[in-house]
């Protein structure tokens, strides 16, 4: 049941953010469905496991924080630097079980999965404050990079 409650927060945050989002969150929708996707992929055809290192897993997390790092990165909100912290910890749980071979499978499993519950309302809160943002002042700026002609050099 936890898991189907959590698809089902994920997709309406998905629906939200394609619907009513700017760029970054519709980016954001897009990183996370991938996530979703690869490890439906990964479950397919390997069974999860939490005894050893889960080099699925770490590969999809891996992906997951630099995706999400470089949307901070060129992203005009505040948001998707939170979003980044959330995808680094995963990454936590995964160097703990190859520095520490006695973790116990629960706790890696809990140190791996727990952050990815703060994505959806995380992704909601950031559509609806660029929707505030967008009802306030008519605009709001979705990237740093702009992609402004050169100024012309004087002589």
């Amino acid at each position: 049941m936890r898991k189907e409650l959590f698809l089902i927060s994920l997709v309406a945050a998905f629906a939200y953010a394609a619907w009513r989002g700017g760029g970054p969150e519709r980016y954001m929708a897009g990183i996370s469905a991938t996530m979703v996707g690869a490890d439906l992929a990964l479950h397919h055809w390997f069974p999860p496991q939490f005894a050893t290192l889960d080099a699925g897993h770490l590969a999809i997390d891996v992906w997951g924080a630099i995706a999400t790092t470089v949307l901070a990165l060129v992203a005009y909100r505040f948001w998707p630097l939170l979003a980044a912290a959330v995808h680094i910890l995963p990454l936590l749980a995964h160097t703990s079980r190859i520095l520490d071979l006695q973790l116990d499978p629960a706790a890696y499993l809990t140190m791996q999965v727990t952050p990815s519950w703060l994505v959806p309302p995380i992704l909601v809160i950031g559509t609806w404050r660029h929707r505030r943002r967008l009802e306030h002042s008519g605009r709001d700026r979705s990237w740093f990079i702009s992609w402004r002609k050169p100024l012309s050099q004087s002589a």
